[in-house]
């Protein structure tokens, strides 16, 4: 599916990454180290699949009658989504899941507190409800990185080798590619560039209070954005988009 709106395309970006780190997040369930983390994991999934539902249906609004929500998540192929690379990275262990949490919370508050004041009435509500929700992610992705990285030396260890190698991915977080500036020219899109300062801040400020070490900066892996994926996205959309394949257009 290809569109000429690049705001739908932008709508798609905002849409395509909570979604996937939702199906990520909800693969924990019945899996997670304590029932307490395995409850709190699948209700951040949730949340996630809610606000990108609220995205994938603006996107829909945009595109027209013969789109809906489930066909744009569903019925796109894997270079036909948008979502940010460190997002579909694979769960591992729970420190690795915990470290991309963290890393894209920050971010998507960063995100949502911008685009709350969106020229795109539709966007800016999004984002605003999105933004209250963020909060709380933050602060349970945040707290843990805290309590493991301060911690003992083993779960020191573990949250440090996520990090490391987890960082690559971050910078794709401010890469702004010609269809976003020119958004955001327009007051409707959030420059990614000016997301980067806060984020720091934030990230810093964490990591020192985890006693965990910033890794050095290195060559950064992008293009989710732009439709190309890591070898993990693949296997993730074929079991996400499975039922809907196999018999299109039902009601459950």
């Amino acid at each position: 599916m290809t569109f000429n709106d690049p705001r739908i395309t932008y709508v798609l970006r905002q849409s395509d990454t909570p979604l996937i780190l939702a199906q990520r997040l909800c693969a924990w369930c019945g899996h997670a180290p304590e029932l307490e983390i395995d409850l709190a994991l699948a209700n951040i999934g949730l949340d996630l699949l809610g606000q990108a539902r609220h995205f994938l249906g603006y996107a829909a609004e945009l595109a027209g009658p013969q789109y809906g929500e489930d066909r744009l998540a569903f019925g796109r192929d894997e270079r036909e989504f948008h979502n940010l690379l460190l997002a579909e990275q694979p769960n591992g262990g729970f420190n690795d899941t915990l470290v991309r949490q963290f890393l894209l919370d920050a971010y998507h508050v960063q995100l949502h507190q911008a685009l709350s004041s969106s020229r795109d009435p539709q966007l800016a509500a999004i984002a605003a409800k999105s933004l209250k929700e963020a909060d709380y992610h933050l602060r349970f992705s945040r707290g843990w990185v805290i309590r493991l990285g301060d911690g003992n030396a083993v779960s020191h260890q573990k949250i440090q080798q996520a990090l490391d190698n987890l960082w690559r991915f971050t910078a794709e977080l401010f890469h702004a590619d010609d269809l976003e500036l020119e958004l955001a020219e327009q007051g409707i899109a959030a420059d990614p560039r000016q997301l980067e300062a806060p984020w720091r801040a934030l990230v810093n400020d964490t990591l020192h209070r985890a006693t965990l070490t910033l890794p050095a900066e290195q060559a950064f892996r992008h293009g989710g954005k732009q439709g190309r994926h890591s070898e993990h996205l693949g296997p993730l959309l074929a079991e996400m988009q499975f039922l809907q394949r196999a018999y299109p257009n039902s009601n459950w």
